[in-house]
């Protein structure tokens, strides 16, 4: 019985034992998780702190970015079609200078020259006057002057309205403003000048309207 009591006793001393050892463990353990856990909390709220800012950074960086490019392009529109304004407006002023001067050369062509038909037709009545004259020494003196004056009168104007008469004898034959029909001899005159003239030329305006028939010296 003694043995039995003793063997009763040492398990109650042994189990007293374990629940003490398991109780302190328990505090231990919870003074643990509370030292761990403030820790934990405060990293927890670092991690999200330094998630934010990340967001708001990928959240505004579009913005910023897209906003330059936008105007960039809108500007560099506007240079372009400034230029393009540009060129066209001097292209544009260039061809109506261009057209200013072609008119301004027309009217004076036209001014210059309207008379061309009727001077060209008169010549003919010039050259006849002047083929009476050449052979007036047996008419009348007085009939003779007033053909005289009448032709001077009618070559007069001619000469207002731009009638010039080319020069050819004794020049240099120049094919430009003389119409070679013969060459001769001549003693007085070297090769290649105009020793006679047929039938005179003129110019109207500068322009010949009529070449000078002449011979040519060989």
């Amino acid at each position: 019985m003694s043995e039995l009591n003793e063997q009763t006793a040492q398990m109650e001393d042994q189990e007293t034992s374990t629940g003490t050892g398991e109780d302190k463990a328990e505090p231990e353990k919870a003074e643990t998780n509370q030292a761990e856990s403030p820790a934990n909390k405060a990293s927890e709220e670092t991690g999200d702190d330094q998630d934010a800012p990340e967001e708001e950074k990928t959240d505004g960086q579009p913005e910023g970015s897209e906003a330059p490019e936008g105007k960039a392009d809108s500007v560099k529109t506007a240079e372009q079609q400034k230029k393009e304004d540009d060129e066209k407006y001097m292209r544009l002023m260039a061809e109506f200078q261009n057209y200013k001067k072609r008119v301004a050369k027309e009217k004076q062509d036209i001014q210059s020259f309207a008379n061309e038909k009727i001077i060209t037709e008169l010549l003919e009545v010039l050259d006849n006057f002047e083929r009476s004259l050449e052979h007036s020494s047996d008419a009348d003196e007085n009939y003779v002057k007033g053909m005289e004056m009448i032709f001077q009168q009618l070559k007069t104007a001619m000469e207002k309205a731009g009638l010039k008469e080319i020069q050819a004898l004794g020049e240099d034959f120049d094919p430009a403003v003389h119409n070679a029909v013969m060459q001769e001899e001549s003693d007085e005159l070297e090769s290649g000048k105009v020793s006679k003239v047929l039938q005179k030329g003129y110019k109207l305006n500068d322009k010949v309207i009529r070449a000078a028939m002449v011979a040519v010296a060989k």
